[in-house]
């Protein structure tokens, strides 16, 4: 058991728009909006939303201790494993095993926890502790999982859906010009350069989350103070993620759950269901959050749930 942990169940709804921008592009297909080719409703990655919650979160604490981010740009998954070896006196072996593989890396996690068999919980609790987006999100340590450490795979309690358009989506492929050329060669033969990109010219965007306050106080000690971050981050991960790319990005709408108990007072799915984003009468071409209705049916709320508004 960890202390500090949250003592409650969580559900939440975001709702997010888009104008005029790509809010997550496919790299597998030319950088185009992500699309369900089905429905045509469009898709924003998990990955893409928890993204911006760790650069808002690196950002506002910047270096605080108990605030690191594990996964970021430039910094190598397997340095930050070694630290946490190095804190308790394996780093060397920590290190040997990222450069070994197969049976030989395991004979040194082997050796490792004969030296010290709680290893496993005090290396997951390091990593833990320094690092926010571990704690929230969880995260697969591969320096631990190649030593058979059991702390190598942390199922973090915060889980987020894929976020879905409320409605179809036509994403439009813009042309667009530039004076400067690449190269001299290509100067002698032309003026401009020709490019392209796609934008959405509106989408509403819904995602769904959902946090185990059972599994923050077995695993990662998921805190009080770690989820109004996790809220102030949600409500402003687009206002330090402003590119030409994405366009007017904004959180609209943040509606949570609070469950009065540990393993919650209702299924999460009759939750989201009371949560509907409705086109107004008359709009056949939704083009602002205006043109849409959002409403939360209070009153089917079961019993020992409270609903919270935070927008």
């Amino acid at each position: 058991m960890i202390m500090g942990a949250i003592k409650n169940r969580y559900e939440f709804v975001v709702l997010f728009d888009v104008e005029n921008g790509n809010p997550n592009g496919d790299p597998d297909a030319g950088n185009m909006p992500r699309m369900d080719p089905e429905t045509g409703y469009g898709l924003v990655t998990d990955v893409c939303l928890k993204r911006k919650i760790r650069n808002y979160v690196e950002t506002v604490k910047e270096g605080e201790p108990g605030y690191r981010i594990y996964v970021k740009d430039g910094v190598p998954l397997n340095r930050s494993d070694a630290e946490a070896g190095y804190a308790y006196s394996v780093g060397k072996e920590l290190e040997q095993i990222q450069i070994e593989k197969g049976e030989k890396a395991k004979k040194i996690g082997a050796k490792i926890k004969e030296g010290n068999e709680n290893i496993d919980v005090l290396l997951r609790t390091f990593m833990c502790s320094n690092f926010y987006d571990i704690r929230t999100f969880g995260a697969v340590m591969t320096t631990f999982v190649k030593g058979a450490l059991n702390c190598g795979q942390v199922r973090g309690p915060v889980q987020l859906s894929f976020a879905r358009s409320v409605d179809p989506i036509l994403p439009q492929e813009v042309t667009i010009t530039r004076v400067a050329i690449t190269t001299e060669a290509d100067a002698e033969k032309k003026e401009t350069e020709i490019g392209r990109k796609y934008i959405v010219p509106y989408g509403l965007y819904r995602v769904e989350g959902f946090i185990s306050a059972n599994l923050a106080r077995k695993t990662t000690g998921f805190s009080e103070a770690d989820l109004e971050l996790l809220w102030e981050a949600i409500l402003n991960m687009f206002e330090l993620d402003r590119s030409a790319a994405r366009g007017k990005m904004a959180v609209r709408d943040l509606i949570v759950f609070r469950h009065d108990s540990e393993l919650g007072n209702a299924p999460a799915y009759k939750l989201f269901d009371l949560v509907r984003a409705q086109r107004k009468e008359g709009v056949t071409t939704p083009r602002s959050y205006s043109d849409y209705t959002v409403s939360v049916d209070e009153a089917d709320l079961p019993s020992g749930v409270t609903c919270i508004r935070m927008v």
